[in-house]
């Protein structure tokens, strides 16, 4: 099966570097000085438990080079998605499955809009991995899992593929389940991300450290039951016990980690903050569903990226797959 990761970084890098350990076929897409480190030392992976290296060789920013694919890991900042999404058209032939792994509840739909051929799946990556250098990723905690599956249910239930993914994933040591429901699926990780990213970023203060006293730990809880109410406006089911879990299984991890965007936020890079709080203020307004916290967020956060994304234009096109 040959894999090529679009964005090879903490996600892409990550699970894309088990993946080639397995003995895939996995190209990476990047740019900038990430993909000449890659090119000239391979990618190194820093997990917790384990340090290897992908060797050089199928890393590139030519997806003409790569050619067709069987699975496209889309892993490029939501903010990307359109550029990208034209790029990898290469990549993608009828039989080729582009699964996104960003975080958003929209960003499937760009994709199919932009990329004619092949099938998008939605997905959830649950990690905590980021760029730690040019040629590196750090993974720092998380489940390490991947939840995906096609949009439309009867697909899943037909379409062998995803079978023959989820068996490639597991074969690569990789936590991974294939979802009938996935845009559930995908609601349930935005509640917790959407809230964290954003209060990682604006306090600076760690996962466990918001958790560890009481107001910030009800301001994440209450940030996390306004998206819920967004979620259920827009048809999508979500069970009263389900962020009560999630608090439940937070204390199973160490939250020592920040969200992407703090790491965005303090590396002087643009924010995800539009397909976070400004997603769900817009939907909410949309639906009638008060979100203050999310107001607050977005509009504290957004000028930073703005910023961010000004200077990054200045600089060249570098940033965009890496």
């Amino acid at each position: 099966m040959k894999f090529c990761v679009v964005g090879a970084g903490g996600v892409g890098g990550y699970f894309g570097g088990k993946l080639a350990g397995s003995g895939a076929e996995v190209w990476f897409l990047a740019r900038g000085a990430h993909l000449l480190a890659m090119q000239q030392g391979g990618l190194r992976i820093r997990a917790i438990d384990e340090h290897f290296i992908v060797p050089p060789g199928r890393m590139t920013d030519r997806a003409e080079e790569v050619g067709a694919c069987d699975v496209v890991l889309f892993c490029v900042k939501s903010y990307d998605t359109e550029t990208a999404a034209r790029m990898i058209r290469p990549l993608v032939g009828d039989r080729t499955i582009v699964i996104s792994l960003q975080n958003g509840i929209d960003n499937e739909e760009t994709i199919r809009s932009l990329v004619p051929a092949g099938a998008v799946y939605g997905g959830i990556a649950y990690i905590y991995a980021t760029i730690t250098a040019p040629g590196e990723v750090g993974e720092t905690g998380g489940p390490r899992k991947i939840v995906f599956g096609p949009l439309e249910t009867e697909r899943a239930l037909a379409d062998r593929r995803g079978a023959d993914i989820l068996a490639a994933l597991r074969q690569a040591g990789i936590l991974a389940e294939l979802s009938t429901d996935i845009r559930t699926e995908l609601w349930k990780k935005f509640i917790f991300i959407g809230a964290a990213g954003g209060l990682t970023a604006l306090s600076r203060l760690t996962l466990g450290e918001i958790l560890a006293v009481e107001e910030t730990r009800r301001l994440l809880e209450e940030a996390m039951l306004e998206t819920a109410a967004v979620a259920r406006a827009c048809g999508i089911v979500i069970d009263p016990t389900f962020i009560p879990g999630i608090f439940d299984t937070l204390r199973r991890f160490d939250n020592r980690g920040r969200s992407s965007m703090y790491y965005d936020l303090t590396h002087g890079k643009p924010l995800e903050i539009e397909a976070f709080s400004g997603t769900i203020v817009r939907l909410g307004a949309l639906h009638g569903v008060p979100t203050p916290i999310h107001r607050m967020l977005h509009a504290m956060l957004l000028p930073h990226h703005l910023a961010h994304r000004e200077q990054s234009r200045n600089h060249g096109p570098d940033r965009t797959l890496s």
